[in-house]
């Protein structure tokens, strides 16, 4: 029952673009067509599960047991950027098709508050889901990453499919661009609100 908890907590209820607001210039900018949003979600949801469980065991056995809790925001920074930049690298030598699919995104994801943001939640925050609150083990880590990530994949492919159907439509001339995406996110966002009484 707790992993369904944190399945549908992290995926509908609390979603880290829709209503924790990380990640938001990525889910902007690169929302336009279907076929990038979809790249990007793959992408994100690799690195944000591989950021996790780096940053997981970082923090909790070097970290906290020598007193550095203090460092745990740039040494995450640092992490994160170093296993981007691994993965590119990994990527471009065993799977260059992969990496061709990838290429734009994986310096992206670098600057993506998103990784960050579920990194430092998993370390800090004590969940409930209902339950006597606890701090999660690295298996509930992992699973509420890769919730998390699935949650921003299926906002970013929603959001562009509505892009792509709004492009196709005759939008007021102030309206175009850039205030009818955020009119549309946020109508979005307060649709994800009706699953805040399931959890």
């Amino acid at each position: 029952m707790e992993i369904l908890l944190i399945i549908v907590s992290a995926i509908f209820v609390n979603n880290i673009v829709l209503a924790q607001f990380l990640g938001i210039c990525p889910f902007l900018g690169v929302s336009n067509k279907l076929s990038t949003a979809t790249g990007m979600s793959a992408a994100v949801c690799f690195v944000i599960t591989l950021a996790t469980i780096v940053t997981y065991l970082l923090n909790n056995y070097l970290l906290v047991p020598l007193g550095l809790e203090f460092l745990q925001t740039i040494s995450f920074i640092l992490v994160i950027a170093a296993l981007v930049q691994m993965v590119e690298i990994v990527l471009k030598k065993v799977s260059p098709s992969l990496y061709q699919a990838l290429g734009i995104f994986l310096p992206l994801i670098t600057t993506n508050c998103a990784v960050l943001g579920v990194a430092i939640t998993v370390v800090t925050k004590e969940f409930t889901f209902g339950l006597p609150s606890h701090m999660l083990g690295l298996g509930e880590a992992v699973l509420y990453a890769f919730a998390t990530s699935l949650g921003y994949g299926l906002a970013m492919v929603l959001f562009s499919g509505m892009r792509e159907q709004l492009s196709l439509n005759d939008v007021p001339k102030a309206f175009k661009g850039v205030p009818i995406a955020l009119v549309t996110v946020s109508i979005l966002a307060m649709a994800f609100m009706g699953f805040s009484g399931m959890v």
